[in-house]
């Protein structure tokens, strides 16, 4: 399959984002597992020293369940500034996690209106009667300038973002969307072969993909999507195994050993100044 569509004559430095908790992960399953706002803020500027340009965030109660509480997520947000400045993207997740329907979602992401955000289209639109919802949400945020990336889990998934691209529920020309690999596989253990499959129906003008992935090939994963001009998401929400297969330290470790590779594919790595550049044409 041909994937030269994709590639641009120059590739930008690549984004490399963490998302270092995920919704459901706790101590019992990595004792670095970033809960609190001040741990999240710490992980952050460990992640920023290691490479990273952008941090996924989650926010937790205090007993450790799902999130998306405003005030939760201004917490952590003050730390990860105290800790790492402007020097990271703060992306807020409006995940379900089985605790949210998508008005919930949509209600959650409206109040906090933050600087970027992650939307699983099969969340907030997953079905015509959705779509007149989804739009006007789209395009609340997007009119305010937050930095969307659309969440996306196979290639019928690409194909209906098109659509809705198409049809203008999808705001804009051009986007920032997240390809997850391996998401319904055996025991969720991902290939680089997985990307192939999203690639079929996406091209350098629709956007600039990023890839998530799980298991000890995430970073195989990632230099994949770096190699194909993409971008990359790194860290415990997906998986705590460095390459070798022993576990990772912290998330650090894994941004770490995604970065210190990343010049094998012919990619410098963003900051967070030129990846809110590059994310600034989206759309």
């Amino acid at each position: 399959m041909s994937v030269a569509p994709i590639l641009p004559a120059v590739m930008a430095p690549a984004i490399v984002a963490v998302a270092p908790n995920g919704a459901r992960k706790l101590k019992a399953d990595h004792p670095a597992v970033p809960l609190s706002a001040d741990e999240l803020g710490l992980c952050a500027a460990q992640c920023l020293d290691a490479g990273a340009a952008m941090i996924h965030l989650h926010v937790r109660q205090p007993d450790g369940r799902h999130s998306l509480d405003a005030d939760l997520y201004r917490a952590a947000i003050a730390a990860v500034r105290r800790e790492a400045g402007d020097e990271l993207i703060v992306q807020a997740t409006s995940e379900a996690a089985g605790v949210y329907d998508r008005h919930a979602q949509m209600a959650a992401m409206r109040t906090l209106m933050p600087e970027a955000c992650s939307l699983a289209i099969r969340e907030i639109a997953p079905d015509a009667a959705s779509e007149a919802d989804a739009a006007a949400f789209f395009a609340d945020l997007h009119k305010a300038g937050t930095m969307l990336q659309y969440i996306l889990y196979s290639d019928t998934d690409v194909q209906r973002f098109r659509d809705l691209k198409a049809r203008g529920i999808v705001p804009g020309n051009r986007h920032f969307v997240l390809f997850v690999l391996g998401r319904y596989t055996a025991g969720q253990k991902s290939e680089p072969a997985d990307l192939l499959p999203f690639l079929r129906h996406w091209t350098e003008a629709d956007g600039a993909f990023a890839v998530c992935a799980f298991g000890a090939k995430e970073g195989a994963c990632a230099l994949a999507a770096l190699g194909l001009g993409g971008h990359a998401r790194i860290g415990f929400e997906n998986n705590t195994l460095l390459a070798d297969g022993s576990a990772a330290p912290d998330n650090a470790a894994l941004v770490r050993q995604t970065v210190q590779h990343a010049g094998l594919m012919g990619r410098a790595m963003a900051d967070a100044a030129t990846a809110r550049e590059i994310l600034r044409q989206m759309a």
